[in-house]
């Protein structure tokens, strides 16, 4: 990098884009670009909320401060330092979250009737991303955990038979870790697309951090993963939306910068570039230590937790059961399911009555996630609250007899082909084994009960009551109340 266009200005090696934009914010420069609040002179309202720093650092690219869509200069360097700290070939900086990255993923390394084997608990965003590809999904089930009620990873032993079955796969998308914690037996399952000369794509949305400490799982990327996608918001500390997107030197890194900047803006958020900037350095200096506190809160609590009458707070040995290699500790599944009450009823009650903002809750669960910047104050607080709730909340009715069972779904057509598909809403009793029309789930954590495509059973259909009737929040539905559901109504219409 030519650092002479910086001389005059300064910044620090370290955190190369963090400190320059704060530099270049603080220079007298008469602007006559975009954004329209002119560094803070023009809207005092968000000067008031936000502060006048944050307004002066909202900037549009500029010949100092670099372009994301051909980066050269300050951009470049701190990508370089970010691929550097997840040992990857490369890494891009992704401004419209992990979605993105998984959109990325997939248009640049699949063509329309391309196989891709990926499990069923997928996100919805990989889901959305075979709409745009027209890639062919190939699912395999994950293992289930029935007394947590929740789906973990998949098998090395189902991932071989789909590939032995499927001899056209071009590529398997896994998750490392779930929205739970489990991690899959990663190394193996590489090996075994390596040998069948299949490309892995990783959703490592929340594993940010599992390089930073070695008693965290392994990352994809370090095991051998062409891509990997990472929201260093969610847990390497970096602003809400701040991705990155990292790949090994078996992927054309050309082709991947053009897919990005098919989908990112051109005028990517500096604030959010370099959040991923100043997170990344904070984990390079200080990640062991504060994931070391973050893991030592999480068995704390997790040993408080399980003194409680009704409540289970599952360990690793627990969750290692067949396709489950590693868990990642920091995240705290509180299964409630012994109080009888859903964890829908308990996420609400933290919230309403505690003022404890927990990650989500499903019908068996609360999450809870313990971070870098969680504190034993607030892991005391959740402790207490759900002492509370042990003790005053019990019902008589049978919440751990609702029987949550894995829902196998079947593909009646490719997820495009339903998404251009002319289309009805049905009531939802009257669409027994009509091909479905549009995602339907409850977030968080987003993974679609069913997708575009797929074919509507009597599972599906209870399922989505039994969600009801629990108070799940639903999304993506064109019906908000879900009495309808959207269905494929002309077949013949699909090309």
């Amino acid at each position: 990098m030519n650092t002479e266009k910086y001389e005059n200005i300064g910044y620090n090696e370290k955190i190369p884009l963090l400190s320059l934009l704060k530099n270049y914010s603080e220079m007298d420069i008469s602007c006559f670009d975009v954004p329209g609040h002119v560094r803070s002179q023009g809207v005092s309202i968000l000067n008031d909320y936000l502060g006048n720093e944050i307004m002066n650092m909202d900037i549009n690219s500029s010949p100092l401060m670099d372009n994301v869509s051909n980066p050269n200069g300050i951009i470049k360097k701190a990508q370089e330092l970010l691929a550097k700290s997840y040992n990857a070939h490369k890494s891009f900086f992704i401004t419209n979250g992990t979605t993105q990255a998984i959109h990325v993923m997939i248009l640049s390394m699949l063509s329309p009737g391309d196989k891709i084997l990926l499990p069923r608990n997928v996100h919805k965003s990989v889901i959305n991303g075979l709409i745009m590809s027209g890639a062919t999904p190939i699912f395999i089930q994950p293992e289930f955990d029935y007394d947590l009620g929740v789906s973990l990873n998949i098998s090395f032993e189902s991932v071989y038979k789909a590939i032995s079955d499927n001899r056209d796969i071009k590529c398997l998308f896994l998750l490392n870790p779930t929205y739970y914690g489990a991690c899959a037996q990663l190394e193996k399952i590489i090996k075994l697309c390596k040998d069948n000369n299949i490309k892995v794509l990783v959703d490592e949305a929340h594993g940010a951090h599992f390089p930073f400490h070695k008693e965290l799982p392994p990352s994809s990327i370090e095991l051998g993963a062409d891509m990997a996608a990472i929201s260093i918001h969610k847990t390497g500390g970096a602003l809400t939306q701040a991705s990155a997107l990292l790949i090994n030197n078996t992927v054309d890194d050309k082709k991947v910068l053009q897919t990005i900047n098919m989908l990112q803006s051109t005028s990517a958020s500096y604030l959010l570039m370099s959040s991923i900037d100043g997170a990344r350095y904070n984990l390079d200096i200080n990640g062991e230590r504060q994931l070391s506190n973050a893991l030592n809160l999480a068995r704390y609590a997790r040993n408080k937790l399980n003194r409680i009458d009704g409540i289970k707070v599952y360990s690793p040995q627990d969750l290692k059961s067949k396709g489950v290699e590693f868990v990642d500790e920091t995240k705290l599944c509180i299964n409630v399911k012994g109080l009888n009450l859903t964890g829908f009823e308990v996420y609400d009650m933290l919230y309403k009555n505690f003022s404890v903002q927990a990650e989500l809750g499903d019908l068996y669960n609360v999450l809870a996630l313990i971070s870098i910047g969680t504190t034993k104050k607030d892991v005391d607080r959740l402790i207490k609250s759900i002492e509370i709730i042990a003790k005053t909340k019990k019902r008589s009715t049978k919440i751990k007899d609702i029987e949550i069972r894995q829902i196998n779904t079947e593909i009646g057509i490719n997820p495009r082909e339903a998404f251009y598909a002319k289309k009805e809403l049905v009531d939802i009793k009257d669409s027994l084994n009509m091909i479905c029309g549009e995602s339907i789930m409850a977030y968080p954590p987003g993974i679609p009960i069913i997708s575009p495509g797929e074919i509507i059973t009597y599972e599906i259909i209870n399922y989505i009551n039994l969600l009801k009737d629990s108070g799940a929040y639903f999304t993506d539905a064109q019906d908000k109340k879900l009495n309808k559901i959207l269905v494929v109504n002309d077949t013949a219409s699909i090309s």
